[in-house]
């Protein structure tokens, strides 16, 4: 258990400076305006089409850091600070998006995948605590509640390890494309990499924190036995 609790620290420690690096980046790059000047919203509409995309929609959604790509009724939602944003930070975080809309016209293979787990990472999601908390009451009379606790609980690590390609291939795309239609020149491109690069290690490091925690389940699981 003591090497669990090495791990799980370690893990703890890694994710709280990943997401201080990410603010840092974020506040850093979003100060540094780019030489083309389109803000987040121009930059969405315009790597969607020359990417042949058009029937997805570019909206503005409350919050910080709350950017996403909804495949469900196809729309890039951009947070309001990169929304209307002509920074560095609001290209990066406007074209990772759009990278994700063009991973799902392209039918990605990590991205269909990914999809294909929400339904049940989100049912699991309502329901695992609560199960976890049961089996570990339990654990010594009812061992099998722990377990099902597990499986629900491994359902949303495995989710966390296939975002991770999904996030780095998006990153990847909207990179290239940056470069490509000289939206970002030479200068610009490596902060826009470094932007991306500080977000990706975030989902690095609740892939970790959710493998961790799976793994104190298991042992609490296996222990019972001693």
């Amino acid at each position: 258990m003591l090497l669990y609790w090495l791990i799980f620290g370690g893990v703890a420690l890694m994710s709280y400076l990943v997401q201080a690096n990410l603010q840092k980046k974020f506040k850093k790059f979003s100060e540094v305006p780019t030489s083309s000047r389109l803000t987040g919203r121009e930059v969405a509409e315009k790597m969607l089409r020359e990417n042949g995309i058009y029937d997805v929609k570019v909206t503005s959604t409350p919050g910080s850091l709350t950017d996403h790509f909804n495949p469900t009724d196809k729309t890039v939602n951009l947070s309001e600070s990169v929304y209307n944003n002509y920074s560095i930070m609001a290209a990066a975080v406007a074209a990772h998006e759009c990278g994700h809309a063009v991973q799902h016209a392209k039918a990605y293979g990590p991205l269909r995948m990914r999809t294909a787990l929400v339904p049940v990472v989100s049912f699991s999601s309502k329901i695992v605590m609560w199960v976890l908390l049961g089996g570990m009451l339990l654990v010594e009379v009812f061992p099998a509640l722990l377990l099902l606790g597990i499986i629900l609980f491994a359902a949303t690590t495995l989710f966390s390890f296939v975002t991770l390609p999904v996030e780095v291939d998006a990153s990847r795309r909207a990179t290239a494309w940056l470069e490509s239609s000289a939206t970002a020149n030479a200068t610009e491109l490596p902060m826009a990499k470094e932007a991306l690069h500080a977000a990706a290690y975030t989902y690095v490091a609740a892939a970790l924190g959710s493998l961790a925690t799976l793994f104190y389940y298991i042992m609490i699981f296996l222990s019972r036995r001693d």
